[in-house]
């Protein structure tokens, strides 16, 4: 090779390493990056309320599973055929056949294996009723540790509401129990406990102030009228 050659050639090289080197210069001005201060990855947690998690009120079974919506609680029943069946003599999945789950005996299913701590439910809660149902499928975990059940839970009252009408019309043996009035009157008795006290000094009809008065008729304030007659004292 001459040395012309091998002048071009080195030349090229050269040239070729300048332009990378150019290029990545110009890449890392342009398209900057910051380095974060801590590593990590940014997760978005809801804030709850300020307040504290809100208290449920309870639920009056005999008002409100007359009136729930049966075809919704068939859609929230949907959540739970991943791992159970509803029709009459189905068979058990993950979890037990759920015919006539309401008024069954926690944990009495034949031929599914339950977890120690639903077998001891079921010796102290002799029946699934709406209640001990409703605040089992609202958090399962939570009210029963140690159950088998992974199920989040259904955390919205009218889900359990509707899904609890859904079941009773799968081979229920226990029947709607009647309304309860006190819980239908306690929300009248919170609204008069907080209604404003009638004001001694409230306007009349007229739209005027009662003036209050002194001894004797007149106004407060104001001496009696001239010439008015003086009590009569006790003579000693």
């Amino acid at each position: 090779m001459s040395d012309l050659t091998f002048n071009k050639v080195a030349g090229a090289v050269l040239a070729t390493g300048l332009a990378i080197v150019g290029l990545r210069e110009l890449s890392a001005g342009v398209f900057a990056t910051e380095k974060a201060e801590k590593p990590g990855y940014l997760i978005e947690v809801a804030e709850e309320a300020s307040g504290g998690p809100v208290a449920e009120a309870p639920i009056d079974w005999g008002t409100v599973l007359p009136t729930a919506d049966v075809a919704a609680g068939e859609m929230v029943f949907a959540k739970c055929k991943s791992c159970h069946t509803i029709d009459n003599g189905g068979a058990n999945g993950t979890g037990p056949n759920q015919w006539a789950i309401v008024g069954r005996k926690p944990g009495g299913h034949a031929g599914f294996a339950y977890s120690p701590a639903m077998v001891e439910y079921g010796a102290k809660n002799p029946v699934w009723d709406f209640e001990r149902l409703s605040e089992f499928i609202k958090n399962p975990a939570k009210d029963m540790p140690g159950t088998k059940m992974g199920f989040v839970g259904l955390k919205k009252p009218e889900d359990r509401i509707n899904l609890l009408a859904y079941l009773h019309t799968k081979g229920a043996t226990l029947p709607f129990p009647a309304p309860n009035p006190a819980a239908a009157a306690a929300p009248a008795a919170d609204a008069a406990a907080v209604a404003p006290a009638a004001d001694a000094g409230a306007p009349t009809a007229t739209g005027s102030t009662a003036t209050p008065t002194a001894p004797g008729g007149g106004p407060a304030g104001q001496a009696p009228a001239t010439g008015a007659a003086a009590a009569p004292t006790q003579a000693n």
